[in-house]
This record gives structure tokens, C-alpha cells and sequence, in this order.
């Protein structure tokens, strides 16, 4: 069992940052990739970054790409996702999860375990 928590939403203006951490419990947490889901209000829920177990490999969907990077911290059992030069677009709840998968392009099927969620939003 994995529970995670997510923390670093809020609000910021166009071309500001914000990090996202996300605490997981369990002794197991170095054996999952970790991804950083968002959705938007009327959309569905994406992947907008992973990391593998150890770090080593990321994966991020093109309108982050240059902006966004994801890392992760196994001592401390948390991952994080720092956010640079935020768009209105980037707007969304944003979900830390947690899979037993060989690819980082996670689909929401294939999570095993989700944060509650945390609020970003960009203002123009």
C-alpha cells in the first residue's frame, strides 16, 4: 500500500514557478515509476511527466517539454515537479501517482495508487 500526498499548488501569475512535492508512504515507494497527472475543468485526466524507480529515465508530453522537470528523492520517498514559465493553459488539479509499469508514458489505467490532488492555476 502507497498513499500519497501532494503539496506546492496555488496561484501565479503568467511566466512564474511553482514546485510540487509529492510525500508517499510504504517501504515500497523506490519500486514504482512516479508520474504528474493534470486535468483541467471539462477534460480528462494526462500525463504530463514520469520518472522511472531510479531517476535515471523521464518522460514529458511536448507542451512541458523545456518547462517543467520532474525528480525524485528515494531516501526521502518523495517526487517532486518543478514548474517554470507557467502558461493559463498549464491551469488544472494536478495528481501525483504511482504505477508498477515498464513505460512512462503512464496511462491512468495503469496507476495503481493516486494523490488527492492539488489546485494550480495561472493567471494571465
Amino acid at each position: 500500500q502507497v498513499q500519497l500526498v501532494e503539496s506546492g499548488g496555488g496561484l501565479v501569475q503568467a511566466g512564474g514557478s511553482l514546485r510540487l512535492s509529492c510525500a508517499a508512504s510504504g517501504r515500497t515507494f523506490r519500486a514504482y515509476a512516479m508520474g504528474w497527472f493534470r486535468q483541467a475543468p471539462g477534460k480528462e485526466r494526462v500525463v504530463v511527466a514520469a520518472i522511472d524507480w531510479s531517476g535515471a529515465d523521464t518522460y514529458y508530453v511536448d507542451s512541458v517539454k523545456g518547462r517543467f522537470t520532474v525528480s525524485r528523492d528515494n531516501a526521502k520517498n518523495t517526487v517532486y515537479l518543478q514548474m517554470n514559465s507557467l502558461k493559463p493553459e498549464d491551469t488544472a488539479v494536478y495528481y501525483c501517482a504511482a504505477a508498477l509499469t515498464g513505460t512512462l508514458r503512464l496511462a491512468t489505467g495503469a496507476i495503481n495508487y493516486w494523490g488527492q490532488g492539488t489546485q494550480v492555476t495561472v493567471s494571465s
